[in-house]
């Protein structure tokens, strides 16, 4: 299911703020605020990116991810680099492997050919997620975080996709 600003942003916003407090699934300090969110939100939209989430019997997110920039430069246009938070009170109900293969669904129908996960080294769980699904380990960059009074490594997983079927690259333009 895609979510919206409206109906989900407070729950994802709840969602991101206690994985930015209680763990390394973000390498942030500070919880982000409704208008970090909007504009979360505001930046999906513009540059056509799912958020996809999860929701119960009742309409409560119990999970979400997204998928945005990779790296700003034209060439990394077919890659993108995504992210999956499941609610606390929710983990280990497979939840995140729902979400992960809607995202991956959606990033092929929008012609992604890489899609990478940045992940806290020592994320075991995440780790194992990604690699059920095909994700190849690409490489770790030791010590580039600091959080909770230690240097954080972040692994690199990668999964190749078949798509797009005729990528294109735009001749450059001479003075």
């Amino acid at each position: 299911m895609r979510c919206n600003f409206e109906r989900h942003g407070d729950a994802i916003l709840e969602i991101f703020n206690d994985a930015i407090l209680h763990s390394t699934a973000l390498y942030e300090y500070q919880p982000r605020t409704r208008q970090i969110m909007q504009d979360w939100f505001e930046a999906k939209g513009a540059g056509g990116f799912p958020v996809i989430g999860v929701e119960d019997g009742e309409g409560v997110l119990l999970a979400f991810g997204s998928y945005g920039t990779f790296r700003a430069f034209p060439a990394f246009k077919y890659t993108v680099e995504h992210s999956v938070y499941v609610h606390k009170d929710h983990r280990g109900r497979g939840l995140g492997r729902t979400v992960m293969r809607e995202l991956i669904a959606a990033a092929r129908e929008n012609e992604v050919h890489a899609m990478i996960g940045a992940i806290d080294a020592t994320n075991t769980g995440s780790i194992a997620l990604h690699e059920q699904l095909g994700f190849k380990h690409v490489g770790t960059l030791p010590q580039v975080g600091f959080k909770f009074g230690r240097w954080l490594d972040l692994a690199l997983y990668q999964l190749l996709l078949d798509t797009p079927a005729h990528p294109i690259e735009p001749k450059p333009i001479r003075p």
